[in-house]
Order: structure tokens, then C-alpha cells, then sequence
């Protein structure tokens, strides 16, 4: 079909990124291997660019991803229930950038392949032990067998047996100490920066400043609708300055209580919310997206932006979509 390349690039980045938590990771470790299959395939190079650096978040709304438990955590919310709210906006997401590969393929009449499928399946044998990975941490966390950080033990201990024993890319002896060290490290840091915003929030709520918030918001904001746009808005903002694990600690417990007067569902405001930072990875002056595509890609920040901006306004719209269309989000639950 037309844009079938962009459209497998868009389905692998945000099935990555689901399991990393992390639209950095995708694009330094996806990245430099799928742009040259895309210019090879015969797509522009600012499309490609472009299309690498949206699609390096746009799978944060998929269980088991690490900002849906976060965000579930922060706002006292099911995590089954967020889950279920975050897959048909998830989908709507990646739908819009698939519509604008296709249209991609259509503009540049690009060489189409036909599928093989002998090539399919002795592709999926050869990654017969990654494909059980999903299976079995879904399986588990679904299957009430085990809790989420249990869950993430299991994970771990697959992930090491396989590249140990079975692939053999990491020597238990010389590379697993090294392995481990690196994730205590960034693990410590993930810590370091919760710890730091928990005592802002904690700050915030001790002063009332949701209360104060809330306030003001009834004294202006008189229509829902008003309300979403501004919500929408404010949140793009905080997406461009914050990471998003710390907008989740510090803003979840802020916008909770404003959001109940006007009668808005938790489930709801957190797929807004997530959606939102995912449009801040995008934006100047502190979209961490265009800082590691320029470095993946050797291009200047100027210029990643520009080629991402189509896929950012589409995105935009589609988050606006989401919003005012509850029953995207709620569908699945009720």
C-alpha cells in the first residue's frame, strides 16, 4: 500500500517506545537504523527526519507504558482503568501519522515492494524470543499472576537470559556488571528528580495552591468547553519546559481537583494530559525529541523542528480530538 515503509516505521516506534517509557531511547536506538531504510526506500529526507522525531513518543498512551503507572500512581487512579482509557486515543495517534505517510507515498510515487511472505515468517522465527517478551510481561500483569514491579523483575531476568545464554551478547562475567551499573545509575537519577518533585508538590499543596487554583478557575472559567482549550494549552506549555515524569508528580495533583468542578473524568484528564507532554517532546525551547534527533541525525535543532512541525500540528488536532470526544477515552471502559 502507499507509505507502507513510514507506516511499519510509525507501528515499531511506538510499539518501542511502550516498552521503554523513554522517546529519547526510540530515537538513538531506532533511529540510525531506519532512516537509511526510509531514504532508501525512496522517501525525502525532511519527511523522514521528521517522521522519526514525532514518532519517538507517540507510544506512551499503550500499556505497560511507564508514564500511564506513573501518572495512575500520582492521581490515585486504577492503572487497569488507564490502560483501557489510553488504547483508542493511542491508536487515533498513531492512525494520524500513518494518514500522513500514506500520503507521503502517494506525493512521491514511491517504488512499492509486495510482501513475501516466506521473508515474513522466517523473520518472525528468527525473533521468536523478543516476541515472547510482550506475551509473557502482558500475560502476567493481565492475568492477575503478578504485581507490576513484579512484572519488571520478570522482565529483567528473561531479558538477561536470553542475551547471556541463548543470543550471547552479553558475557555474565564482563558485560552484566557493566549493564547493571549503567541501569542503577540512570535509575538513581529517575529517583533523584521524583524525590525533588514530590517536595515541590508537596510545597504547592501545603500552601492550597490547588485550592487558590481552583478559585480562580470558577471565578473566570465559567464553560467546559473554555476550560478544555485552556487545559490543552496550559499543558502544551508545561510539556515544552518539563520533563515528563516530573510534569506528571508536580501537575497530576494540581489539575485533579480543578478538573472536578467542571465534571471531567480522571481516566479523561489523564489521557489529556499524557497526550499533551508527548506534543511538549516536539516543542521549543526544551523538546528533549529535537535535542537527540539533532544528535542522532547531525542536524541542527532549527531544522529537526521544521521537519517535524507537519506531524506536530496534526497531532495537535488530534489531541483536540481526544478532548472534546470523551468517549474515545472512556469507550473501552464502560
Amino acid at each position: 500500500m502507499p507509505g507502507g515503509v513510514p507506516i511499519v516505521v510509525t507501528l515499531l516506534c511506538a510499539f518501542f517506545t511502550t516498552f521503554t517509557g523513554a522517546s529519547g531511547v526510540t530515537i538513538l536506538a531506532l533511529g540510525g537504523i531506519l532512516l537509511p531504510v526510509l531514504l532508501q526506500s525512496g522517501y525525502r529526507e525532511r519527511f523522514s527526519i521528521g517522521l522519526l522525531t514525532a514518532t519517538g513518543s507517540i507510544g506512551i498512551l499503550f500499556p505497560p507504558s511507564l508514564p500511564l503507572i506513573l501518572y495512575g500512581v500520582s492521581a490515585n487512579i486504577p492503572i487497569p482503568e488507564l490502560f483501557k482509557a489510553g488504547m483508542l486515543p493511542g491508536l487515533a495517534l498513531v492512525a494520524s501519522v500513518c494518514v500522513l505517510g500514506v500520503r507521503e507515498g502517494l506525493k512521491t510515487k514511491v517504488a512499492r515492494q509486495s510482501f513475501d511472505a516466506r521473508e515474513a515468517l522466517a523473520a518472525l522465527w528468527q525473533t521468536k524470543w523478543e516476541i515472547f517478551l510482550p506475551i509473557i510481561t502482558l500475560s502476567a500483569i493481565f492475568g492477575g499472576f503478578c504485581s507490576l514491579s513484579e512484572a519488571a523483575a520478570i522482565t529483567a531476568v528473561y531479558a538477561v537470559i536470553v542475551e547471556s545464554l541463548i543470543y550471547r551478547d552479553i558475557l555474565i562475567s564482563r558485560d552484566l556488571p557493566r549493564v547493571l551499573t549503567a541501569c542503577i545509575t540512570m535509575m538513581g537519577g529517575v529517583f533523584v528528580i521524583l524525590g525533588s518533585a514530590m517536595g515541590l508538590t508537596n510545597y504547592l499543596v501545603d500552601a492550597q495552591v490547588p485550592m487558590l487554583a481552583t478559585q480562580w478557575v470558577q471565578t473566570h472559567i465559567h464553560s467546559k468547553l473554555v476550560f478544555l482549550l485552556a487545559l490543552n494549552l496550559f499543558l502544551f506549555f508545561v510539556g515544552c519546559l518539563m520533563d515528563v515524569y516530573s510534569a506528571i508528580i508536580i501537575q497530576a495533583p494540581l489539575m485533579i481537583p480543578i478538573t472536578r468542578t467542571f465534571g471531567i473524568d480522571p481516566s479523561h484528564l489523564g489521557i489529556i494530559f499524557l497526550a499533551n507532554l508527548e506534543l511538549g517532546y516536539l516543542t521549543p525551547p526544551v523538546g528533549l525529541n529535537l535535542f537527540l534527533a539533532s544528535y542522532r541525525f547531525g542536524k541542527p535543532v532549527a531544522s529537526v523542528f521544521r521537519d517535524a512541525l507537519p506531524f506536530l500540528l496534526v497531532l495537535f488536532l488530534m489531541v483536540l480530538v481526544i478532548t472534546y470526544i470523551p468517549a474515545l477515552t472512556l469507550g473501552l471502559s464502560r
